[in-house]
């Protein structure tokens, strides 16, 4: 069960950036000389459905939500890699798609999906879910279908919550709000998406 009144059953990984509670949210705050930053789960999650409201002040952030994911290893020191639902509010407006974070990077642009390029506002809390069974990775950003990927890489992980590095185009001090978090796991049934949502099948080529 993720507690949504206390960060108990949480740590944090990677970088210097900052998590705290305020009224109900966990709110990261991106800082100088950090690379990414995460707040993951301490238990590892296989099949789940992941719901959440997010919100993302500035156009010039970034951030996501990690599903299935790892940390450190021979080939990631020190970072967290896995699959990546984004939190994107710039001009490019990719938020629902998948990346995979420190690894193979974008797996489903909103290129494939444009229509979905309009459901997320900026400066308002915004719906998210994650559906993620079997090989299948689901995303619904306001209710309206992102994106559909089967890949057979990492049947368990960690959830997380990033704060993207500050640099040059995100500055230091910009947050991004999660609240209302709520995770099953038992009695799942896979959501439909409509045929028009074009399916990335990563197949023998998602092994790593």
């Amino acid at each position: 069960m993720i507690r949504n009144n206390s960060l108990h059953g949480w740590k944090k990984l990677g970088g210097g950036g900052l998590f705290v509670l305020e009224n109900g949210a966990i709110v990261g705050t991106s800082v100088v000389d950090s690379v990414n930053t995460f707040l993951v789960t301490e238990k590892e999650y296989g099949d789940f459905v992941l719901e959440l409201d997010v919100m993302i002040k500035s156009e010039l952030s970034n951030s996501g939500i990690q599903t299935r994911s790892h940390f450190g290893g021979s080939q990631h020191a020190g970072k967290v890699y896995g699959r990546q639902m984004e939190i994107d509010p710039s001009n490019r407006k990719w938020t629902g798609g998948i990346y995979d974070e420190e690894r193979r990077e974008w797996l489903y642009p909103l290129t494939l999906n444009v229509p979905a390029k309009e459901a997320f506002s900026v400066g308002k809390y915004n719906h998210v879910k994650i559906e993620c069974i079997g090989n299948e990775m689901k995303t619904w950003i306001n209710h309206v279908p992102a994106a559909y990927l089967k890949d057979p890489v990492d049947r368990t992980g960690f959830i997380g919550l990033q704060v993207h590095a500050a640099g040059d185009v995100e500055k230091p001090g910009t947050k991004v709000y999660f609240k209302n978090i709520r995770i099953k796991t038992t009695g799942l049934v896979p959501e439909k998406m409509s045929a028009q949502i074009q399916v990335v099948d990563t197949g023998s080529s998602g092994k790593l």
